[in-house]
């Protein structure tokens, strides 16, 4: 089944009806008629300019702020409405939360989590090619059936920040919009400044000076700024200013960012650095997925192995206990102390980061392994020494901070998250495993179709690399 083109964003169906003439009929009949259907025909085409697919247009960053702004001018109060009947928590004392990156994978787990526990949710995601965009689609549908309204536009899109913040007074801000990988950033390093540092710029500048009252604001760092440290476990008190790939750079650029508009603004501001985050739904670079996907075609995996035969070990995180820490520095945010339009803050605003990892570092060989048993398949693998890309050998998180600051207990195994994310995996690809495996699995013959099944396999597998990184 093809998976939905669309999400719960402001469409142009009805858009006619913003296009009937006003005038007194006095200008002279044929002059006016032509006049009137040449500007109509024009309107038509600017309209078909703007929200139709382009190859050129669609890889430039400007395309989705002018088509935000389209939207915006046509359907001004209307879109407005979607957005606060979205935000509106429908329990007493819920948070409103505008989640950037919302059709991306933790973004789309967290929204759900948030919007089932009765906050209200809107969503924001600019659905790059990063990764092949069928599945962020489906994520983006999957969400719109739950009441969660995504809008379809560019961090770096001032004005239509400024139209979220002015729709709806939102008490937080998750913000997971980022351009994630390690390896990609040696190809494209400027969508890494674009998203990472631009995007979160834009953000708190609106955030600070376009919301009435500033929010609370909950971001997405990574244990990748922890780079050449040598401690283990990884602590908040470790060094981070030796990073090792250009994306741990952004990252980190992002947590000196947040100092600033925490310090001058009055921004609370919670940075969350994630350890290798895996489990259902999840991105299609990352070495599990990647994995799952080639030992199933039969095709050979690349295993890296570090300097002088050492193995690669990452922290796992499973997606669920991840989304609990988030949901709990959303809760144990405090608010803002600045005013309203950059005004001056009233005192200090909350400024904090932590760890949210898994604490037991597993090497990949072991993940390969797990798969193995979990596919019913035998892995094909190449190991090779890892190249110099900016990925680091090691990874491994000390959440004694988060634990005792947010209650966080991360409490899923690789194995039982692998497990979880192979159920997902093969009702949403339509897969069928081998008689062995399924035998030793009754679980995947029952398990319902979330959002629907099948669809962009080949699609996924043509972007997709060996990513291991956080």
């Amino acid at each position: 089944m093809a998976p939905p083109e669309k999400t719960k964003t402001v469409k142009l169906e009805r858009y006619g009806s913003y296009l009937r003439p006003g005038g007194s009929g006095r200008l002279a009949p044929a002059a006016s008629k032509l006049l009137f259907r040449a500007t109509l025909l024009a309107l038509f085409l600017l309209l078909l300019f703007f929200t139709l697919p382009h190859p050129i247009l669609s890889r430039s960053p400007s395309f989705s702020s002018r088509r935000s702004l389209l939207f915006s001018a046509l359907y001004g109060g209307g879109w407005e409405a979607a957005i606060r009947r979205s935000a509106e928590p429908p329990r007493g004392g819920g948070l409103s939360v505008l989640v950037t990156g919302a059709a991306g994978f933790i973004g789309t787990h967290c929204s759900l989590a948030l919007k089932e526990r009765g906050d209200g949710v809107v969503g924001l995601d600019n659905f790059n090619a990063y990764y092949a965009t069928s599945l962020k689609r489906r994520r983006a549908a999957l969400l719109s059936a739950r009441g969660v309204f995504v809008a379809e536009g560019d961090l770096n899109d001032g004005a239509l920040l400024a139209a979220l913040f002015r729709a709806f007074p939102f008490t937080h801000v998750l913000h997971l919009a980022a351009q994630a990988g390690v390896r990609y950033a040696m190809r494209s390093p400027q969508s890494y400044v674009h998203s990472n540092v631009a995007g979160f710029v834009s953000l708190l500048e609106a955030a600070a000076k376009r919301a009435d009252p500033p929010p609370a604001v909950v971001w997405a760092s990574s244990s990748s700024v922890y780079g050449l440290n040598e401690g283990r476990p990884f602590s908040e008190a470790h060094r981070t200013d030796r990073p090792a790939s250009l994306y741990a750079a952004t990252k980190k650029a992002g947590e000196e960012i947040a100092h600033v508009y925490n310090h001058i603004y009055g921004l609370s501001l919670t940075g969350l650095r994630f350890f290798t985050v895996y489990g259902p739904w999840g991105r299609p670079d990352m070495a599990y997925f990647s994995f799952t996907r080639d030992i199933l075609a039969g095709k050979h995996i690349t295993v890296f192995e570090a300097a002088g035969g050492g193995e690669v070990a990452r922290d796992f995180t499973f997606i669920g206990d991840v989304v609990e820490g988030c949901l709990a520095a959303l809760d144990t945010a405090e608010r803002s102390t600045g005013a309203g339009g950059g005004g001056a803050k009233s005192g200090p605003a909350q400024l904090r980061v932590y760890n949210l990892g898994n604490t037991s570092p597993v090497p990949v060989t072991k993940l390969v392994a797990i798969l193995e048993s979990l596919l019913g398949v035998k892995a094909k693998k190449r190991v090779v020494r890892m190249p110099a890309n900016g990925d680091v050998f090691f990874t491994h998180a000390n959440v004694s901070l988060a634990r005792r600051e947010l209650g966080y207990r991360p409490a899923t195994s690789l194995a039982a998250g692998l497990r979880k994310f192979v159920d997902w995996y093969v009702d949403y690809y339509g897969v069928r495993l081998p008689a062995t495996a399924a035998a030793a699995r009754p679980s995947l013959a029952k398990t319902k179709r979330a959002g629907g099944g099948g669809g962009g396999a080949a699609e996924d597998a043509a972007e997709s690399s060996l990513s291991v990184s956080a």
